[in-house]
């Protein structure tokens, strides 16, 4: 299935952007695991869409509600799925994209797959609605994984050409606490007013921007992950992809180690209290697929939205021409700060699933 991850832990996301709710199933949880839900709702709000002239109008409560799995607080080992019920969708404003396939946008091939048929309102199953619900399963799992010491946390790297400053060495549980409780989820406020200067600088020219998420795991241990095709950063980036308009995933230095001579990029080991550690970071904290006990650090790029208010050039599929197309609605000028918790919530869910793989199911 494809809106489904996850070998021990398997998390499928299901609904519709303008149909009755949105929803995940999370099966495989251990049983017996208190989930806070007032810390959960304040993951969840987050991303929330709402809140600010940076993104769009869509009121949403984004409360999830618990159909199975959750008995008095803790999980009972039953399957958990929670909906998250749609109650403001503006369904008029995408009926010409039936038509009309916006560039940058799942329309077009949506329609090719699907004969037409698919419920495009609002994105459909393509939309970053869908985020909601994986939020509900990434927020649960961070609560687990902090149990273990093991801790995610994210902030917006850049957004068009303003970048943040990059994560230090060593993150704490309280750095990634007091980004997650900013309004805008950055280290440097003064690199976060330029960017929000530079989102609604687009959204008056009736435009877009995209951004840069950095992510980082501390805590984990050494010698999670397998090599070639089932390691960390495969898990990972496979997951990373799915989230809507997710266009690269690179760990560590990324594609910036390509420039470097090897005695550049090699992070040199030494020896540390609590055992093997290494002077720099550039690998991400992984080493031939396998973590390599350092904090896990990756990047995810985030396209601009494709829904635009400038003319664009695109066809009519019915009358088989070329036309144009300016999107009317409410659309987010930039949505990478709001898929900053989004990036946390899908390397929390695929970290959780690892280290229940290797202790087979269970902590």
């Amino acid at each position: 299935m494809s809106s489904e991850f996850g070998r021990i832990l398997r998390i499928s996301v299901f609904g519709q952007s303008h149909g009755r709710a949105v929803g995940v199933n999370i099966d495989g949880l251990p049983a017996g695991e208190e989930i806070n839900l007032e810390e959960l709702q304040r993951f969840l709000d987050r991303r929330r869409p709402g809140k600010s002239p940076l993104s769009t109008a869509r009121k949403e409560t984004d409360v999830p509600e618990f159909l199975s799995g959750l008995e008095s607080g803790r999980t009972c080992g039953a399957p958990l799925c929670a909906v998250i019920w749609n109650s403001d969708q503006h369904s008029s404003d995408y009926a010409e994209l039936r038509d009309r396939p916006r560039p940058g946008h799942a329309d077009y091939t949506a329609a090719v797959k699907w004969g037409g048929r698919a419920d495009m309102r609002g994105g459909g199953h393509f939309s970053g609605r869908l985020t909601a619900p994986l939020c509900v399963a990434g927020g649960i799992a961070k609560q687990f994984l902090s149990r273990r010491g093991i801790y995610v946390g994210a902030h917006l790297d850049s957004v068009a050409a303003v970048s943040d400053d990059p994560f230090p060495l060593y993150p704490t549980p309280e750095l990634f606490e007091a980004v997650a409780a900013k309004p805008f989820p950055v280290l440097d406020d003064g690199a976060g007013d330029r960017m929000q200067e530079a989102i609604l600088a687009a959204k008056r020219d009736l435009d877009s921007v995209g951004g840069v998420i950095e992510c980082a795991a501390i805590g984990l241990p050494a010698g999670l992950g397998d090599p070639m095709f089932d390691g960390v950063e495969n898990r990972l980036a496979a997951a990373l992809f799915g989230i809507p308009a997710v266009k690269g995933v690179e760990f560590g230095a990324g594609f910036r180690a390509a420039r470097l001579r090897g005695s550049e990029n090699n992070d040199p080991f030494v020896m540390a209290e609590d055992g093997v550690r290494a002077e720099t970071n550039r690998a991400g904290g992984i080493l031939g697929g396998i973590t390599t006990g350092m904090p896990l650090v990756l990047r995810a790029a985030v396209k601009p939205t494709p829904s635009i208010g400038r003319p664009q050039k695109t066809v009519s599929l019915s009358r088989g021409e070329d036309t144009e197309l300016a999107i009317h609605g409410r659309h987010d000028p930039c949505i990478a700060h709001r898929a900053v918790p989004v990036v946390e919530a899908v390397t929390a869910a695929v970290l959780l699933d690892m280290l229940l793989e290797g202790n087979h199911g269970t902590f």
